[in-house]
């Protein structure tokens, strides 16, 4: 693997079987957010990367073997992706450290969940019927539904869990039988690079995966627009997903988004009755908010804490984030690592700014760390932060911040707790804890998000569909949903026995 991520640094767009520079020789430096420094180089593609790599897709799709390879042959195919990847898993995880800052612990668990996507999408394939029968109520009459692949696939993926995010779009996709056309995140390109490289090496024919790496207003914007691509799939933020939606509209191609969430942690009092309890809420919701230096769509970044047990629950919460062992993702003992980027940290910070400025009350963090052995100064760090007494109307409580903080709001009565969780734009996910199974229920129904968990929090099944209410995003990933984004349905009526219909004269 070491030679073909050297040559694929000289050349990381990948369009009909070939590794190339891109049309206008750009590159970009990749850096690693722990000290900044640069540590890889990509092709910098632009609109005409993207045209060429499409037109790849296109031709492989229309005139290749792949859509009408036997699902049984695709099948193995993904298997033998799942079993490349867990031969690479510590390169990979320790490349998806570097790449995105988080741990190398974080990284290679992402690459066992990749591989679970890819091993769940060809059983899901490999068992499925050949078609749906309907009873069109005549014996000489043969009426079946079957699933087709949609086309193109144009893939955008974002920064925070680069292979995994990739996956769950490249996958079923694959399954269903469609040619695609990626591109990852400009700043965290490299575990999907080296993706398509094992693709490449379990037998995909040429042009069936295709990647451009490049920034998002010409690479995304060009695969939203292009009449090639017949779906587009987009993760990432809400302001980036409207323009999707917007670029893909005059062609009518099918679009899916998940952009996000501002996601609510609802505590009742009687989930912390014994100390045990206590002590499990407690440390769950700080994984919570701050895996992952809380840049996680899921993240649980809004904790709505029962007014009886607030205090000590926030103390106690304060005390343990400013304990969490900041510092680069390979070195050992480290728990949580930089943000991604310059830009997401002073992002973060303003957020943080305006909180204060509006009232909210620092118990813990709110700003950068003292430099280590294991945290260089020039790194993207910041310190786990807890905002206390805030309340619906500051900008830190309505918007997705991305970043390690965690905003604390209060409640009295059960129509109060799920009034303030419901009260987003966004709906992708939440929380509640309690130890009493009819209240568990009650408030999981009535909150509006496409993931409730229930005395836990960040699971995920790739049996199970992804996806939000509101603002969240209008696309499903994972499970049958998951495989379905990728499909078109035709109904093929057949006439065993026709006859005339002499509806005219003539």
């Amino acid at each position: 693997m070491a030679d073909r991520a050297e040559r694929q640094a000289q050349a990381t767009i990948h369009a009909g079987g070939e590794w190339l520079e891109a049309i206008s020789g750009a590159t970009r430096e990749i850096l690693d957010p722990a000290d900044a420094r640069p540590f890889a180089v990509v092709a910098e593609g632009d609109e005409k990367d993207a045209e060429r790599a499409i037109a790849a897709a296109r031709q492989a799709f229309d005139h290749g073997p792949w859509p009408g390879t036997p699902v049984a042959e695709r099948a193995a195919l993904l298997r033998r992706v799942a079993d490349l990847l867990v031969r690479d898993r510590a390169e990979l995880g320790l490349l998806e450290s570097r790449d995105a800052g988080k741990t190398v612990e974080e990284g290679r668990i992402d690459i066992d969940c990749v591989a679970d996507s890819f091993r769940y999408f060809a059983d899901l394939v490999a068992a499925e019927a050949p078609g749906r029968v309907v009873d069109a109520g005549s014996p000489d009459i043969h009426s079946v539904v079957v699933h087709e692949p949609v086309g193109v696939c144009a893939l955008i993926t974002p920064w925070n869990y680069p292979l995994l995010q990739a996956s769950w779009k490249i996958a079923p996709a694959l399954a269903a039988g469609n040619t695609f056309v990626i591109k990852p995140s400009e700043i965290t390109p490299l575990t999907t690079v080296a993706l398509i490289g094992l693709l490449a090496e379990a037998g995909l024919p040429a042009g069936v995966a295709n990647i451009v790496t490049g920034p998002g207003h010409t690479v995304g914007a060009r695969f939203a627009e292009h009449p090639d691509v017949d779906l587009v799939s987009f993760t990432g933020g809400l302001v980036s997903g409207v323009k999707v939606a917007q670029a893909a509209a005059p062609s009518v191609k099918k679009v899916a988004l998940e952009l996000g969430g501002k996601n609510p942690n609802v505590v009742f009092a009687d989930s912390c009755a014994t100390e045990e309890d206590f002590d499990t809420a407690v440390d769950q919701a700080l994984n919570a908010a701050f895996i992952h230096s809380g840049q996680v769509c899921s993240a649980g970044a809004r904790l709505i804490v029962e007014e009886s047990v607030r205090d000590r629950f926030v103390t106690e919460l304060a005390r343990r984030a400013q304990r969490i062992r900041l510092g680069r993702g390979t070195a050992d003992g480290v728990e949580c690592g930089p943000l991604v980027s310059a830009q997401q940290r002073e992002k973060t910070e303003a957020y943080v700014a305006s909180a204060l400025a509006e009232g909210a009350v620092l118990r813990c963090g709110g700003k950068r760390p003292e430099p280590s052995e294991t945290r260089p100064e020039s790194g993207y760090f910041y310190e786990p932060t807890v905002l206390d007494a805030c309340h619906r109307e500051m900008k830190v409580v309505r918007e997705e911040v991305f970043g390690p903080v965690l905003t604390v709001e209060t409640f009295r009565t059960e129509d109060e707790a799920v009034l303030l969780a419901n009260d987003t734009e966004y709906g992708l996910a939440g929380a509640v804890w309690t130890a009493d199974a009819g209240r568990a229920r009650r408030v999981a129904g009535r909150l509006r998000h496409g993931t409730v968990w229930i005395n836990d929090f960040h699971p995920y099944l790739p049996q199970a569909e992804w996806g939000g209410f509101g603002k969240s995003g209008t696309g499903r990933e994972l499970g049958p949903a998951g495989l379905a984004e990728y499909r078109e349905t035709k109904h093929v009526y057949q006439n065993l026995a026709p006859k005339p219909v002499r509806w005219f004269t003539g």
